[in-house]
């Protein structure tokens, strides 16, 4: 037996002197300071347990297997070891030990063989002592701290993590600094796993109170990199812990004026965030260190690894999901706008949603480029940007904007194309032209085989471009043969095994379906260009309500009925008094279950007609968290509450009609047949994406049920804790839970993502921002808008916001801000955004007011063609208008106004 310390070989140490020894000793050869310190190995406590005739006790009680049997046996023992003599040759050794350390205070601590390990931390399991002075009082600790693996709580930890039991503890002698202040640095974000993140919690006096929950800390999360401060929260300084009683620390009254300011120092944060990055890179993983700071300076106490983090890595897995994924080069630029993309995936999104959208973009979107026969090489190229598509920030998706300009460019007609594009994304800037110019989609070896490879797609675009009547047609028809088989499967009944194999089934089979089919976008693109250009040449007066209202599906176009059979339910409540006071008064959730229990069953049956045909539409549709009608019809009922409200009051006439009469009274003659000829291609295949919108909507319906199936088995199987934690998953994590992957760590992640998920709800997101290289930390971040919400100063009256004008028509009414189609009846409908759930709702609203979105979208579209004037992309509309406001919309020059409320309607309108 010999004591052990900084001056021992570094095999010694691992072999006998435990885990908080151990990692001491690293941390001074890394060249920070560490209060002087020895340790007794578990060679002494080997010793003793011989000298007291408890070797045979202490070795039995390992192989007991029953938890409530080992904490009794476990009981037994620590009673006998604090009863043990400490043997004279042992109390020799801790003398020798103690005298090393001087006269002063010192900490005695237990220092396990298996403790402050990469898997396991042992962390409270053990006793530490304070403020132990003299031999008597340090043998009496040494053998306490021994005693302590033998405690119920240490019994318990081992149990259910399936470790050994009293594996022969060591403990440790440290000289107690007498410290102003002390605490913690995480040099990773425990909380959300960001590893460009250290957080620092510190506390007056001895950090005990810290660790024990008793003093409330100062906690300060600091960019690694820049060594920002990105968050700062002050804790409750009424008291502190200092040195001081039989246990060390007794609790003390802050002096007056240090209550309200933070513990350390900008310059303490900063060297505790230094010493985070040294210990991280010596060690080679995240640390949890504790430290203290007296009138010296910053000692390091203690450096673990941080076990819920390290669980997750070796798997790839990481909490917080944070650009697209894509490794960014220094200096190269990347904007991320939101524009459309929040009319399918609004606001925070689940993790599980953003990366399944991911790969299936990215996946359509390869098949795309194969299918307009894009050879090999290039296709390959395709890879590094098509995966990458859409990016994910703070919880937030956006469009990786340009790679989509870098999509368009796969088709012919790039320069056209794009500025269409433009329009059809609703993005606020166009990209710069000498930007757009080099992005191209794949690079060639020569000339030569780019213009081979060129006329080869434009030669399949043209024949495409002529066919893709028939080709919709086939698709459409092969899609409802594998959506009907799946869609009649009775999904209470599947395991989870059946419903991931149909998931991966009808994955497979609809995205290689899918990625032709994107022609059909870059068609539209091309051909709507074709109509503005032509409308330019032949009507350059124009106005710019026509240029939207000109090109549509039509007024029979599917995406509509949602709103035409809304209309009709609505119809049957307005003319039932009692029906109306039931959808009026009843909360939503309710509603379902009190028609069932009534008399009233042909209009239940009309309801399950309505969910049985649009089931899969809700807000929020392709959000997969999000339950649809069949699984929960709540908001069915908030919708059909606002659509009763204005039945028959609505203008119903298409705006196509006000398009043909305004180029019957400009447009005749051979230019009037060539503009109706480019017109009527535009149109249909305007209605045929309407209709593979439809498809896609019941495709992600279908794909809703399985994923709830799979939620519940994870439940079952004990994987998961509740159903709603499998949205917390990415795509990748879900399958690797059918394909045979470790799921042990898949609790504490989805636990790290719902706190992230609170933090982000809480922030502002930017329409649009920029990002140079790699750098997507928080601070970077905050420098592009993603700040705390704040309050935002209403509208006055006289003010005027402008947007683009989507559906022709002026409407005076009060504004109702929603965030969801509720509450709207014979108001003005103002949103963030829309998705293309919200058509139902359309017949509520006098008129439409969309912050960001374009005269493209689902919701634009149908809005036009039910008559409804829609203003879109008019900035602040959700923040500065508030509910109760009287505005005027017009819908032709693209304008919100704010009146007073005394003013009255224009009698021309």
């Amino acid at each position: 037996m010999q004591v052990l310390g900084p001056w021992s070989d570094s095999v010694v140490i691992d072999e006998l002197a435990g885990g908080k020894a151990r990692g001491l000793y690293g941390v001074q050869s890394s060249g920070v300071r560490v209060p002087e310190w020895v340790v007794l190995g578990r060679d002494v406590y080997d010793g003793f347990l011989g000298e007291g005739g408890l070797s045979t006790a202490v070795a039995e009680f390992a192989e007991i297997a029953d938890v409530e049997q080992a904490v009794v046996r476990a009981g037994e023992l620590r009673a006998e070891l604090v009863a043990a003599p400490v043997p004279e040759v042992v109390r020799e050794l801790i003398a020798t030990a103690g005298a090393r350390l001087g006269d002063g205070p010192i900490a005695v601590r237990s220092s396990m063989l298996a403790e402050d390990g990469a898997g396991n931390s042992y962390a409270g399991q053990f006793d530490t002592y304070l403020n132990v002075r003299g031999v008597p009082a340090i043998v009496e600790r040494v053998r306490d701290c021994w005693a302590s693996a033998f405690s119920e709580r240490a019994v318990r930890y081992a149990f259910a993590r399936k470790l050994p039991r009293a594996a022969a503890p060591a403990v440790l002698l440290q000289r107690l600094v007498a410290a102003r202040a002390s605490g913690v640095v995480f040099t990773a974000n425990p909380a959300t796993g960001a590893r460009d993140e250290a957080v620092i919690s510190a506390v007056y006096g001895l950090g005990e109170g810290l660790v024990s929950g008793a003093v409330d800390a100062d906690s300060v999360i600091v960019d690694k990199v820049s060594g920002a401060m990105l968050e700062v929260v002050l804790g409750d300084k009424d008291s502190r812990y200092d040195p001081a009683g039989e246990q060390g620390w007794e609790v003390r009254e802050v002096e007056a004026e240090a209550r309200g300011q933070a513990v350390l120092t900008d310059a303490e944060l900063a060297e505790l965030t230094e010493i985070g990055r040294k210990l991280e890179s010596h060690c080679g993983a995240p640390q949890d260190i504790e430290w203290a700071i007296d009138d010296i300076g910053i000692w390091v106490l203690q450096s673990r690894p941080i076990t819920t983090l390290g669980a997750a890595a070796p798997l790839g897995r990481t909490v917080e999901l944070r650009g697209a994924g894509e490794e960014i080069p220094a200096g190269e630029l990347r904007i991320w706008d939101n524009s459309n993309i929040i009319e399918s995936f609004s606001g925070v999104t689940s993790p599980l949603t953003y990366t399944t959208a991911a790969d299936i973009y990215g996946r359509v979107y390869r098949g795309y480029a194969a299918s307009l026969g894009v050879p090999d090489e290039q296709q390959r190229q395709t890879d590094a940007w098509t995966s990458v598509l859409l990016g994910s920030f703070h919880s937030r998706v956006y469009y990786n904007l340009l790679h989509w300009y870098r999509m368009v460019g796969i088709a012919p007609g790039y320069p056209l194309n794009r500025k269409v594009l433009e329009a059809a994304l609703g993005v606020d800037e166009p990209l710069a032209d000498d930007i757009a110019k080099t992005l191209r989609p794949f690079v060639f070896r020569s000339r030569t085989a780019r213009l081979r490879s060129r006329a080869i797609t434009t030669a399949i675009y043209v024949r495409r471009l002529r066919g893709i009547d028939a080709m919709v047609e086939q698709f459409v028809t092969e899609f409802y043969r594998v959506y009907d088989e799946y869609d009649a499967l009775d999904y209470t009944e599947l395991t989870g095994e059946q419903a991931y194999a149909a998931y991966r089934t009808v994955d497979r089979d609809l995205v290689e379906r899918w990625g032709p089919l994107m022609v059909l976008d870059a068609i539209l693109l091309t051909l709507t260009g074709a109509v503005f250009l032509l409308t330019k040449l032949f009507l350059p007066k124009a106005p710019e309500w026509f240029l939207y209202a000109v090109v549509g599906p039509g007024a029979d176009v599917e995406s509509a009925d949602p709103a035409r059979a809304m209309t009709e339910l609505a119809q049957l409540v307005r003319a039932d008094p009692e029906l109306t006071t039931l959808i009026n008064s009843s909360a939503p959730e309710q509603i379902y279950a009190e028609l069932q229990n009534s008399d009233r069953t042909e209009f239940l049956s009309r309801v399950n007609d309505y969910i049985n045909l649009y089931g899969y539409r809700s807000l929020d549709e392709l959000k997969l968290e999000t339950p649809d009608l069949r699984e929960d019809p709540a908001s069915l009922f908030v919708m059909l509450r606002s659509a009763s409200g204005r039945v028959g009051d609505a203008a119903t006439a298409s705006r196509s009609a006000e398009a043909d009469a305004y180029l019957d009274a400009n447009l005749r003659g051979p230019r009037r047949r060539i503009y109706e000829r480019l017109r009527a291609k535009a149109s249909r295949c305007a209605a045929h994406r309407e209709r593979l919108r439809f498809c896609r909507t019941r495709a992600f319906g279908m794909v809703k049920r399985m994923i709830r199936v799979m939620g519940r088995d994870l439940v079952a199987r004990g994987v998961l804790d509740e159903f709603a934690d499998v949205f917390y998953l990415t795509n990748s994590e879900m399958r690797g839970c059918y394909e045979g992957e470790d799921t042990t760590t898949l609790r504490a992640l989805v636990a790290a993502r719902k706190v992230l998920r609170a933090k982000d709800s809480a922030l502002v997101a930017p329409a649009r921002f920029r990002t140079l290289g790699p750098a997507l930390g928080r601070a970077e971040l905050a420098e592009q808008g993603w700040v705390p919400l704040t309050t935002t100063a209403a509208a006055t009256v006289g003010t005027v916001l402008t947007g683009t004008p989507s559906a022709a028509g002026i409407v005076e009414g009060p504004a109702v801000v929603v965030d969801e189609p509720r509450d709207v009846a014979g108001g003005i409908l103002v949103a963030y955004r829309t998705d293309p759930g919200w058509v139902a709702a359309l017949p509520s609203a006098t008129a439409l007011v969309i912050e960001r979105g374009s005269p493209l979208t689902h919701v634009a579209i149908v809005a036009r063609e039910l008559g409804v004037p829609t203003v879109v992309q008019v900035k602040d509309a959700a923040t500065r208008l508030r509910t109760g406001m009287r505005i005027r919309v017009d819908g032709i020059n693209g304008t919100v106004t704010v009146l007073s409320e005394g003013d009255q309607p224009d009698e021309t309108l």
